[in-house]
């Protein structure tokens, strides 16, 4: 069965991809584009700067917030770079690799911006932006 690929400038956009990584919660299965997992990791870098920032004032109890609101957002980025090793064909458990000091992290960026597979693969159909 031949899949045609999807429609150029479709790219999802900040708050579509933040919206549908959380109703996505813990959901490790199909697949997620490289729109949906690049805007997830600017949302979880500009709350880390925003809690980093807040915590300089000295008052503790934003860096209390800060690691509840890390805690909160493990399990859907866990769930999205998952889903992006979907996308190129490669099991989520190649996220374990990043465990490997400095190397580990270089090979998983290295995958993570490559472009998805244009067709259905086994892990499901090609993500709509």
């Amino acid at each position: 069965m031949v899949q045609t690929p999807p429609p150029v400038g479709g790219t999802m956009g900040f708050q579509e991809a933040v919206r549908k990584v959380l109703n996505n919660y813990v959901n490790f299965q199909g697949r997620a584009s490289r729109a949906e997992y690049w805007w997830w990791a600017l949302f979880t870098f500009i709350i880390g700067v925003i809690f980093g920032a807040l915590e300089v004032t000295g008052l503790k109890i934003f860096a209390i917030l800060g690691g509840i609101v890390n805690l909160a957002l493990l399990l859907p980025g866990l769930g999205v770079l998952w889903r992006r090793l979907h996308d190129m064909g490669r099991a989520g458990g190649w996220a374990f690799i990043a465990l490997v000091p400095i190397v580990g992290a270089i090979i998983l960026i290295y995958w993570l911006v490559q472009p998805s597979e244009q067709f259905t693969n086994r892990f499901g159909d090609v993500p709509v932006a």
